[in-house]
């Protein structure tokens, strides 16, 4: 296992401003900037299946309605525990043997995310929806796969102390490709546009998600020069009841053996942080097309600047749960991230206002960037790294599972109630999480 040459533990013995600056240098090891190039990889497809996609689909005409409902294609995510225990124990022929557990499976799932990508780039959902849905369902399983392989990479490159420092290293790279895969496809549209034509023209679309296919490049490229950073060999079993209770069983009863009825608790709070944001995000996009917005205006003030605002908060989150602990920033982001959906709501009553746009993405995004961070950190924390894919795939599946259901009724909850009263809704569904929170620190310090 790789960590470097510098330990969280002197950096908070360290007094004044030199303990800052030693816990800054977690960023430059080697572990660090690895999880940033690799989290470049996992950040580019979620957009082009979720937000980006909602965009393009509302461009083209689709109904709010249908746009929410298309979002449970997202589930993929939330489901991914599902085949977990098979990415986390069962070798690919050839590839494991070559590149190891971790990287054949991380490299099998991109190369599944650039053909889903490049499918869709071919299809208009104006003329046929369903071909675009299945080449998105390829794109979200793959990606889906690669995050069960990467976390589990990403975990076992470090020790538990380094964790947040990966956590924010790894959101630093997620949020670059976020701003590819958002601000670029609509840079990228917007530049194929033919001139002088006016509508939704889907040979803008078809170049932009062609060149978000080729973007995976960078990723499957770290994948063959990186090297596991763990080789436990397995020993095999014959009995295939035996190699389903190492697989399946065994990962969960050990999270639950550790931690007995909390585990209840623990899994309630994993299953709730992030329904304010998810929930919400889902409407973003079409928002941002009803009330107006330019794609150059929605690509530089929330697919960049945004971005960046979540990239600052990440870097702080990891910090602060560095020095403070990780419970105290859980609650901290808690509270930002759903007191920040209600600025959405004040945007929605003013309209098209981009100075208003530009506010309330920099308070969203670097409450965003906060919670994240702190979040990745709490969840690696629970984790036993011999069953880390597994356990880790189990909890931020649960992370997606009740929030992405419930955003799959975003649209016709907007097309009921209106903008104003759907954010609204968002921010007071994060009011739970604060009491969540606050009983699983207590539990922690007993």
């Amino acid at each position: 296992m790789e960590t470097g040459s510098l330990s969280s533990t002197s950096a908070q013995t360290k007094p004044g401003w030199r303990g800052w600056l030693a816990a800054f240098r977690v960023y430059l090891e080697p572990p660090s900037l690895r999880m940033f190039s690799l989290g470049f990889s996992a950040g580019l497809p979620l957009l082009l299946v979720l937000g980006t996609l909602s965009f393009w689909l509302r461009e083209a005409g689709i109904d709010r309605t249908t746009i929410g409902y298309l979002s449970w294609v997202g589930l993929a995510y939330a489901f991914k525990w599902v085949w977990a225990p098979l990415v986390d124990r069962l070798p690919i022929p050839v590839l494991t043997r070559v590149l190891g557990r971790r990287r054949s499976w991380l490299l099998l799932s991109q190369i599944a995310i650039m053909l889903g990508l490049v499918g869709m780039s071919f299809n208009d959902p104006q003329v046929a929806l369903l071909p675009v849905v299945w080449g998105a369902l390829a794109v979200a399983f793959g990606s889906a796969t690669q995050d069960i392989a990467l976390d589990a990479f990403r975990i076992e490159s470090a020790d538990a102390d380094r964790q947040a420092a990966l956590a924010a290293a790894y959101q630093t790279g997620y949020r670059l490709a976020m701003i590819w895969a958002g601000a670029g496809v609509l840079w990228l549209a917007a530049r194929a546009e033919v001139p002088g034509a006016s509508g939704y023209q889907h040979s803008a679309w078809h170049t932009a998600y062609l060149v978000m296919a080729a973007s995976m490049l960078p990723g499957v490229l770290t994948v063959l020069f990186s090297h596991e950073p763990i080789n436990r060999p397995l020993t095999p079993s014959k009995n295939a009841m035996v190699w389903l209770r190492g697989a399946l069983v065994e990962p969960f009863a050990d999270f639950l053996g550790r931690y007995g009825w909390h585990a209840a608790l623990i899994l309630a709070l994993i299953a709730t942080y992030r329904i304010s944001d998810v929930v919400m995000g889902i409407m973003a996009n079409p928002f941002y097309v009803d009330m107006g917005y330019t794609k150059d205006e929605v690509a530089a003030v929330t697919k960049i600047y945004g971005v960046i605002m979540t990239l600052v908060g990440a870097f702080i989150g990891g910090v602060l749960a560095m020095r403070l602990g990780v419970m105290r920033v859980l609650m901290l982001g808690a509270v930002l991230s759903a007191a920040s959906n209600l600025l959405f709501s004040a945007l929605a009553v003013r309209g098209h206002d981009v100075t208003g746009l530009i506010f309330v993405i920099s308070a969203d995004n670097l409450s965003s960037g906060i919670a994240s961070a702190a979040f990745i950190a709490y969840l690696s924390s629970l984790t036993n790294v011999n069953y880390s894919a597994t356990q880790y795939a189990l909890f931020s599946s649960m992370m997606l599972l009740l929030p992405k259901f419930l955003a799959g009724y975003s649209g016709r909850y907007v097309d009921a109630f209106g903008y104003q009263n759907f954010f609204t809704a968002t921010a007071l569904l994060g009011v739970p999480v604060l009491l969540l929170v606050w009983l699983t620190s207590r539990i922690k310090s007993t």
